[in-house]
């Protein structure tokens, strides 16, 4: 009967992570494009992500300790309502949206987007019983493999949704459709998971927060510099790239991303099936951080040969969803294997913050050195913040 009731709230917790995910990719698809066509430079967009990832960084840093002292699902609604308020303070008439405004309305995104993301993961680790070991962990891996992959593949169609979102309907509109789906799903959510889910029998320290444990703080330093080489060229460069420089439409633009989004999320929960459902370990992180290190380095290398840069691309691109994602999952699985039932919440939340700061850096990043240095200088950029990865990597060794 427990076991029948722990995946029933897994369930519960998967689908609202999915609804929640589904408006995620798509508002930053909107925005991305939207903009774009008004006129903004790629570095004027990448800044109207800055208070969405800063945000992100403090709300993962607090959000694992609320989450231990007041319950993990009340945090993961407070991150849906979050969600729906940023949705319709967009939908404000154009002579509104100042980059300020727009800024603000993506710090409350970025607020809800990591409560969301803090609280589902966490919750997982709470789901899975304790009974021998290896069983345990090769579950572990693959629930936390299946609601990771899944979650991206609700990114990618995110992604898809919102440009073609923005092609069928005006900007406004679009947006407040996603808001009350959203919304919907809160209510739904709201009355099947139980109360004080990932509450802690002991009040949980603000001090707790800051991991003390090496492989904890290791693991957290490789996530930072692994998705910062993700963000320099995907989130800003790559949309702008696809569409000015390859003359890509909105759909097609939207299409690609999305389809590289959802192939990786595939991918990220076919991973324990791909390592053969042996639990993986920090060697296994550092080796496929080894094998990225070449894969932006080879893609910046061929568009300066005689190649078509769309199959550059689409090659290039989708090997490293391929490697990358397999690395991800095992990071997303490491953290929560490697923390106590009763600081898991604020492991989560500790190593998301490195996270959340890897990918501000990344969109900053993404903006300035594409208007300065094109896709090529961001690619670059990648292969060196995957030589970080690698390095910090060969420390993860769990105590």
């Amino acid at each position: 009967m427990k076991a029948v009731q722990s995946l029933r709230n897994y369930a519960v917790i998967t689908g609202g992570y999915w609804a929640f995910t589904l408006t995620d990719g798509a508002i930053r698809m909107l925005v991305v494009l939207y903009f774009h066509q008004l006129g903004y430079t790629p570095l004027a967009i990448a800044s109207l992500f800055l208070f969405y990832e800063f945000f992100g960084i403090i709300t993962n840093l607090v959000g694992g300790w609320l989450g231990a002292r007041f319950g993990l699902n009340k945090i993961m609604h407070i991150g849906m309502l979050l969600q729906v308020f940023a949705l319709l303070m967009l939908t404000v008439p154009n002579e509104y949206l100042t980059i300020i405004y727009v800024m603000a309305a993506q710090a409350v995104s970025g607020i809800a987007k990591d409560l969301n993301k803090m609280s589902a993961k966490a919750s997982v680790k709470l789901f899975i019983p304790s009974d021998t070991a290896n069983a345990s962990s090769n579950k572990l891996f693959k629930w936390i493999a299946i609601l990771t992959g899944s979650k991206n593949t609700l990114k990618g169609v995110g992604f898809f949704l919102g440009g073609l979102l923005l092609t069928v309907y005006d900007f406004q509109t679009a947006l407040l459709i996603l808001a009350g789906g959203l919304f919907i799903v809160f209510v739904i959510t709201l009355f099947l998971l139980p109360r004080d889910l990932g509450k802690t029998k002991e009040k949980a320290k603000f001090s707790h927060v800051f991991a003390n444990d090496p492989a904890i703080n290791w693991l957290s330093a490789a996530r930072f510099f692994l998705f910062g080489s993700r963000d320099v060229w995907f989130v800003i460069a790559l949309p702008v790239y696809l569409s000015s420089t390859l003359g890509w439409g909105y759909e097609q633009t939207g299409g690609f991303l999305a389809l590289w989004i959802i192939g990786y999320g595939i991918i990220q929960a076919l991973t324990p099936k791909l390592l053969k459902h042996h639990s993986p370990n920090g060697k296994t992180a550092q080796h496929l951080a080894f094998a990225l290190i070449f894969i932006p380095a080879g893609i910046a290398l061929a568009l300066t040969q005689n190649i078509s840069p769309n199959w550059v691309i689409i090659t290039g691109l989708s090997l490293f969803a391929i490697v990358f994602a397999i690395n991800s999952a095992v990071h997303s699985y490491l953290i929560v294997a490697w923390s106590d039932h009763d600081k898991v919440a604020m492991n989560v939340g500790f190593y998301y913050m490195a996270n959340a700061g890897g990918r501000l850096t990344g969109t900053l990043l993404s903006g300035l050195l594409f208007q300065h240095y094109g896709l090529s200088g961001c690619l670059i950029a990648s292969s060196l913040f995957l030589t970080a990865a690698t390095l910090l990597s060969r420390q993860l060794t769990p105590t």
